[in-house]
């Protein structure tokens, strides 16, 4: 009998991705696989049912228990849904086990064999998987477009009859994907454009996007494109040379953040104070704290006249994009033990074995 794939509905409250496109179905198929879609999975993201239909899949209700072997999703279900779940089956999704103690619970006694793509090594090997990747091209897109729209001002240089505009300062901090495309997007709307990111090696892509890096003289080249944690000194002398150079920004959009820990906070109160007013912070870090001390999560708030907005879940908010690449991301990595209709776990494969949740005890 060949494997049964079922895509779920989301359930998490704003979320309008899906794990799976008609044409991600249509390669699930072709490598034998039976596919289930939840109905309504797609129709936030701009996928009707039958789109689905058409490409080969079958409907489902949603919610209800199922026998499935494999099951797709973009966020975790809730521990009730878990446990309606097939006893050892396969979940793959933006998981976060780790987060919540009752859907952890859940899946181990249903004894799921999990994976948290956002554990997915960053290998080159990987990068037609990673989520972490996709997702966050689309919400620093999405981070500059709402500071565009909160700030009081133009972002591009006019020449009107009323006389010139100057164009806004635009400062990216962090110059991972979602601040890479930050400083793109930027740019493209025709704002002076800085990039900020402790790693010196950025100053490159930075200044390749048409951004001016910006060198605070301070490196904290890390391992695996991470930075490494400032010293308390490294820390001081940065602060104090950025809190000086706010002063004249317009725009701030916040990237930096770490997997699996807090975002390092990099602009203080006192920065915030420092700025002018109308100024506009959005803070992309805000899920895991934020890069702003003042940022609260979910919230768009005006501390002594400059903006400070932590807007959440950005990629779902292109969710018709976001779930394309997600969709693609998903296929990639179940590709690597769906085959010919059958499930085959290569645990000797390096994705499999370090995604895999939780993590077998070291036989050494």
């Amino acid at each position: 009998m060949a494997v049964k794939v079922r895509v779920l509905k989301e359930s998490a409250p704003g979320e309008r991705r899906v794990a799976a496109t008609p044409e991600t179905v249509k390669k699930l198929l072709a490598r034998g696989a039976a596919v289930e879609i939840e109905s309504g999975a797609g129709l936030a993201a701009g996928f009707v049912d039958q789109a689905y239909v058409d490409a080969g899949g079958s409907l489902v209700d949603a919610g209800a228990g199922d026998d499935a072997d494999v099951i797709v999703c973009v966020q975790a279900p809730q521990a009730a849904r878990l446990q309606q779940l097939k006893t050892g089956a396969t979940l793959v999704g933006m998981l976060n086990p780790d987060a919540d103690d009752g859907r952890a619970q859940a899946m181990q006694s249903r004894q799921l064999a999990v994976f948290p793509l956002e554990k997915l090594p960053r290998t080159t090997r990987a990068q037609a998987m990673d989520v972490l990747s996709s997702q966050a091209g689309m919400a620093g897109y999405k981070a500059v477009l709402i500071a565009a729209q909160l700030a009081p001002r133009f972002f591009p240089m006019l020449t009107t009859a009323a006389g010139t505009i100057r164009p806004s300062r635009v400062l990216i901090v962090g110059a991972g994907v979602a601040g890479l495309q930050a400083i793109a997007t930027s740019k493209r709307l025709g704002a002076q454009v800085e990039g900020f990111d402790v790693r010196p090696e950025t100053r490159e892509q930075i200044e390749s996007l048409g951004g001016k890096f910006l060198d605070l003289g301070v490196s904290a080249a890390g391992e695996g494109g991470y930075a490494r944690q400032l010293t308390e000194e490294e820390r001081a002398e940065q602060q104090a040379r950025l809190a000086e150079h706010l002063k004249s920004v317009d725009v701030i959009v916040c990237t930096a953040a770490v997997p699996g820990r807090p975002a390092p906070k990099i602009i203080s109160r006192a920065m915030v104070e420092g700025m002018k007013p109308g100024s506009v912070i959005v803070d992309l870090a805000a899920e895991t704290g934020g890069n702003c001390e003042l940022t609260e999560p979910g919230q768009t708030i005006d501390h002594k006249g400059v903006v400070v907005s932590g807007p959440l879940n950005l990629a779902s908010m292109g969710a018709v994009h976001a779930s394309e690449m997600y969709a693609r991301n998903v296929l990639n990595f179940v590709s690597l033990f769906i085959n010919d209709g059958q499930l085959a776990f290569d645990w000797d494969d390096e994705l499999l074995a370090r995604t895999r949740w939780p993590q077998p005890p070291s036989s050494a």
